[in-house]
């Protein structure tokens, strides 16, 4: 017993010291200089050479085979969703060690079974995409609660006589995170001399919200048509805290059914796991009937958990 704590331990240890060499080789200031370099000509080289530098052997043979693929630049987006530094090929070295690390602990409390390493390796699989998209949840939920203030702040920079840009550079001084983040992106990227137009769609990009999508509209179109954008910005503002404040109440009020849909559908799962490390051998006597009926119970179970769980997500999805 002692063995197997000890075991454990060092591949926790292991595991938390892999993630803080990754975290701390990556500050905000180096990454956000290699995300704007793409747009630059100049530097770049003197950029990619400093960014190399810092990368490991295998991070570095991973990221160049997987960044340029659609499925890698999908990860790099996602990762900036989440606000996460980490680039493609340390996040999938992550995965890997999560994997392994995940497996071997399960082995070892599974009577060292393969069936539990493979059970094991599947969580470890699926754990970093999990965080990964609760952190784009939480960050965009946090962002448009903010948006209303940050509109207000932005219609009384226009109304005391600062440009666009003024307003959004003051937005990024005043307001909180994320939101302060992201427009300090979005002028710094106009300072490098990108289109306000480009650098909002970039904003978009990284923070996919219909109601900033609404607002990058407005002062689109009233670039190109002219108007009073800090009354028009005004009007929006006051409809996206009604907005707010409605998907607010509307979460309050289904959350009893979202949160009982999503127990009682992990529930199953969670005993058959239990089950497995705990008797196996009970639970492998539902295959005494042969694999056809086995496959049948399996398939009936799942369909039934699933279909439960969308029918209760479908009447708690309320669209405002």
């Amino acid at each position: 017993m002692m063995t197997l704590i000890i075991i454990i331990g060092g591949i926790v240890l292991i595991i938390l010291l892999i993630i803080g060499v990754i975290v701390s080789s990556n500050s905000e200031r180096v990454l956000f200089e290699k995300r704007l370099t793409q747009y630059l000509d100049d530097d770049s080289s003197h950029s990619n050479s400093r960014d190399t530098a810092q990368r490991t052997v295998i991070t570095d043979w991973v990221s160049k085979r997987v960044e340029k693929t659609s499925f890698g630049d999908r990860i790099a987006r996602d990762l900036s969703r989440a606000d996460l530094k980490f680039k493609v090929g340390e996040y999938f070295v992550l995965i890997l060690v999560a994997i392994l690390a995940t497996g071997l602990l399960t082995w070892f409390i599974g009577n060292k079974s393969m069936i539990s390493a493979g059970i094991g390796a599947i969580g470890g699989a699926v754990a970093p995409g999990m965080y990964v998209k609760s952190q784009q949840k939480k960050r965009l939920q946090k962002f448009n609660d903010q948006l209303a203030d940050m509109l207000n702040l932005m219609v009384n920079g226009l109304r005391a006589g600062y440009s666009t840009m003024q307003a959004m550079e003051s937005i990024s001084k005043e307001l909180p995170a994320p939101i302060n983040e992201e427009f300090r992106r979005v002028v710094q990227e106009m300072q490098i001399g990108i289109s306000m137009e480009t650098a909002l769609e970039n904003l978009l990009r990284r923070i996919p919200s219909e109601d900033l999508d609404f607002v990058i509209t407005a002062i689109n179109v009233q670039r190109e048509v002219g108007g009073n954008l800090s009354e028009i910005l005004d009007n929006i503002s006051f409809t996206i805290r009604e907005r707010v404040r409605i998907k607010g109440e509307v979460r309050v009020l289904t959350s009893q059914v979202r949160t009982s849909g999503s127990v009682l559908s992990l529930i199953p799962f969670f005993l058959v796991l239990i089950l497995w490390f705990l008797n196996p051998e009970y639970l492998m006597s539902v295959t005494k009937g042969g694999p056809l009926i086995t496959a049948g119970i399996i398939c009936v179970v799942l369909g039934l958990i699933f279909t439960s769980y969308f029918i209760m997500m479908k009447i708690a999805d309320i669209e405002v």
